[in-house]
């Protein structure tokens, strides 16, 4: 019996560090300075095309930024946002108002020239959103690299796996356990909301619109002033789906913790945004967050790199694609 006991203990052992190599062994063949011989001008290259994108558009950054969150959720992080069609994620509703593609477009032209065929759109994405997080006054972070580009890309998959602005806790939670990301990686990744702007839409179930398109304040958990300036803001920018608003109103060019100093006294723009503030599973780390901005930017760092990894394909399963909007032919 004790013989039996141990020949399965061991064997259970021995499934179990089959599974966790088999789990762990796309994000293993993630290296740094991968392209340190191939294209060792690849990341200055991303670096400066983010640079210049920016000063001339202050927007860039948080498009950016957004941008990885709705590629890696969906299919991970392999570039499957930026397929163009009918049919694929960009087409979904959910991702129509996504921006900073051009910036994407224009850092694989120069790297096809430079290196064709080596660099792939998925570490663009991951780096681009990298930089744009450091050149607004975040933390840096070292990524590995070594993506490769999917060969597919469903709008069917978009909704499943992507977080909505009136998801409760359990909701979020529920969504980001299965990309491997814990309740601190929540907190921590939400703060992505410091930069950036949203459409009006986005929070419309915060407020009551009448015939005549006049907005009431109808959520409590949201501090009455900011409420109303931000009715004043949509009802100013017109159609409620077209105006926008900034993410964070106090620095929403800045990379920073005044998201969650925002959020500890009720101006979080989104209800899920709120919802962190509320739930004793969060709220702690939401206060710990507004009160130290190294703690912020410590966790950011783990969690970014967690978020960049997720589903990552590599070795042959993918490409790297020549253009980052189709598939190789």
């Amino acid at each position: 019996m004790g013989k039996y006991r141990k020949d399965s203990l061991l064997g259970f052992l021995i499934l179990l560090i089959f599974d966790l190599a088999t789990f762990n062994s796309s994000v293993a063949q993630l290296t740094f300075d991968f392209y340190a011989a191939s294209c060792p001008s690849a990341e200055f290259i991303i670096r400066n095309t983010v640079q210049s994108a920016s000063l001339n558009d202050p927007s860039i950054p948080g498009k950016l930024l957004r941008l990885v969150f709705h590629d890696c959720f969906v299919e991970g992080c392999d570039a499957s946002i930026l397929l163009k069609g009918n049919g694929t994620e960009g087409s979904d509703p959910a991702n129509l108002s996504l921006g900073g593609f051009s910036v994407i477009d224009s850092v694989k032209r120069v790297l096809e020239i430079f290196c064709p065929g080596i660099v792939s759109c998925a570490d663009i994405i991951a780096i681009a959103a990298r930089d744009a997080v450091e050149m607004t006054g975040g933390p840096q972070v070292r990524i590995a690299t070594g993506r490769r580009d999917g060969r597919f890309s469903a709008a069917s998959n978009v909704r499943s796996n992507m977080a909505d602005t009136t998801f409760s806790i359990d909701a979020m939670t529920k969504l980001f356990s299965s990309k491997g990301l814990s309740v601190n990686d929540l907190v921590t990744l939400s703060g992505a909301h410091t930069i950036g702007t949203a459409h009006c839409s986005t929070v419309r179930d915060r407020f009551k619109e009448d015939s005549r398109g006049r907005l009431t304040g109808i959520d409590p958990s949201l501090d009455k002033l900011y409420g109303e300036e931000l009715m004043r803001e949509c009802l100013a920018g017109g159609d409620l789906s077209s105006a926008l608003v900034s993410n964070d109103p106090q620095t929403s060019l800045s990379f920073d913790n005044q998201y969650y100093k925002n959020l500890v006294v009720h101006k979080g723009l989104f209800q899920s945004d709120s919802a962190l503030v509320e739930d004793e599973r969060t709220k702690n780390m939401v206060e710990d967050f507004a009160t130290s901005q190294e703690r912020f930017f410590s966790s950011w760092v783990e969690s970014f790199r967690k978020l960049t990894s997720i589903k990552v394909k590599t070795g042959d399963a993918g490409e790297v694609r020549r253009s980052c909007s189709s598939f190789n032919r």
